[in-house]
């Protein structure tokens, strides 16, 4: 008997390769694919404004990297003793606007040279819901924000976007990307993290716009669409893949969806490069007996030969801290 049923994405028609940069922007779930690729050793970039729930703030931050303009005191609110901004998560707050202002300006800065040489924007998209500031002027969504930096709902309009809406910012974001940088590929993908504090039903309204949006969007040539979503609620669909508070997915169920994702994304000389690096890094944080031994010395002094013939062959990978750690003294 079948007791579940397994997805199977669809292989891009263009593949991610291993000496791409990838810039992630989006949801928690972003950042849980960004450390992956990060470990593997690929040229990322992810979250320059922290992590990002809805769609308009998403395209307002990569509006922002398109068209470098530090961030100055005015741009910024104080709230019980911390300066922050309304489209930077609570990471780049601080208790003087200068630290604040310095945490900003520096990620964004290089968030605008990254995207220069960007090869992939992965975009996940994690609630249409937005908060609307009721102290700011209502145009051009000026007064949506990226966090609300813990301060009471009642200073807020709390509303869900429409496809429409949805469509429109990133149509209009994408376009301006692709005038300067002809060459990008895109990938969008809804996060499973369940949003339950809107409620059930409001959840699942919220990430019915986001699917319905994007799907406008995909074209399989330029714009491609990966089934994050699809793959924990409609694949694994158990709790035993989400972690305690029953909104997150766990380890086993990340893990599931990366292995797709490679599967799904990445191109057959990248995933060889993965699998030599895999058993180097593995060689690298062994834990020895006794460190003292030939044998001990003779594994390591192996080990680090392989890590630079990979470098050797891929000047783009970085291991010298692998290297460090492979030494024989």
């Amino acid at each position: 008997m079948q007791f579940r049923t397994e997805l199977f994405p669809k292989p891009f028609s263009e593949k991610i390769r291993h000496t791409n940069h990838i810039m992630l922007l989006g949801s928690c779930f972003t950042e849980q694919i960004g450390q992956k690729l990060i470990q593997q050793k690929w040229r990322v970039m992810q979250n320059p404004n922290g992590i990002i729930f809805n769609p308009v703030s998403i395209c307002k931050a990569l509006d922002s990297y398109l068209s470098y303009k530090p961030a100055v005191e005015a741009d910024l609110f104080e709230y019980n003793g911390m300066w922050g901004s309304w489209q930077y998560h609570t990471r780049f707050s601080a208790t003087t606007p200068n630290e604040a202002l310095l945490r900003i300006n520096t990620e964004t800065k290089d968030a605008a040279e990254f995207i220069k040489k960007t090869d992939w924007l992965l975009l996940t998209l994690g609630s249409a819901f937005v908060y609307e500031r009721k102290d700011a002027p209502a145009t051009n969504y000026e007064n949506v924000v990226a966090n609300c930096h813990k301060i009471p709902t009642d200073k807020f309009y709390k509303r869900m976007l429409t496809v429409e809406e949805v469509v429109n910012a990133f149509a209009k974001t994408l376009s301006k990307i692709k005038q300067k940088y002809p060459d990008i590929y895109f990938i969008f993908t809804i996060s499973p993290v369940r949003h339950l504090r809107d409620g059930f039903v409001e959840n699942n309204q919220s990430k019915a716009v986001l699917i319905n949006a994007v799907h406008e969007l995909v074209n399989d040539t330029e714009i491609f669409y990966f089934p994050s979503y699809e793959l924990i609620i409609d694949d694994l669909r158990d709790y035993r893949f989400f972690a305690e508070d029953l909104a997150h997915p766990n380890y086993a169920a990340t893990q599931y969806v990366w292995e797709k994702f490679v599967s799904t994304c990445i191109d057959d000389d990248a995933k060889e490069i993965m699998k030599e690096l895999s058993v180097i890094l593995q060689a690298a944080n062994h834990k020895p007996f006794n460190p003292q031994s030939e044998q001990h010395k003779s594994f390591m002094a192996t080990y680090q030969q392989k890590a630079k013939a990979l470098i050797e062959r891929y000047p783009h990978i970085h291991l010298d801290e692998e290297i460090q750690k492979l030494s024989v003294l």
